[in-house]
């Protein structure tokens, strides 16, 4: 038996642009992606702090240190210019690997440049920076 665990997640990521004529994804800046591990082309969820939506993509990567977070095609209908995002990556995974496995958790600021982040029991306290 395989868990579905978090991967990663890029925690409350700015949208930056929305281009509802390109076909569907998210395109992410680079360097976010390489922090959270998130390959180009692979899938991952979005939930949308702004409106409440969720949805499934894929990821186009980005400019690095661009700070873009553009939603492309349908998933511009779900996300736009300035809504608020949690975006994450998922793996499978036994259950013995799950018990060791520490996802990668990237916390940005307005402009979706990393910050630090004071966790208190693995709740986000602030953001620091």
């Amino acid at each position: 038996m395989n868990l579905t665990i978090l991967k990663s997640k890029i925690h409350r990521a700015t949208v930056t642009e929305a281009n509802l004529y390109y076909e569907g994804s998210i395109t992410i800046d680079k360097d976010l992606m390489d922090a959270a591990c998130i390959l180009p082309y692979e899938q991952v969820h979005i939930f949308n702090l702004t409106n409440g939506e969720r949805f499934i993509t894929y990821v186009i990567e980005g400019e690095r240190n661009s700070g873009v977070i553009c939603t492309n095609g349908a998933a511009a209908h779900c996300a736009r210019k300035g809504d608020c995002l949690i975006i994450v990556s998922f793996a499978n995974m036994t259950p013995a690997d799950a018990k060791a496995y520490k996802p990668k958790l990237v916390y940005v600021n307005n402009e979706n440049s990393q910050v630090e982040a004071d966790l208190l029991d693995g709740k986000l306290v602030k953001v620091l920076g």
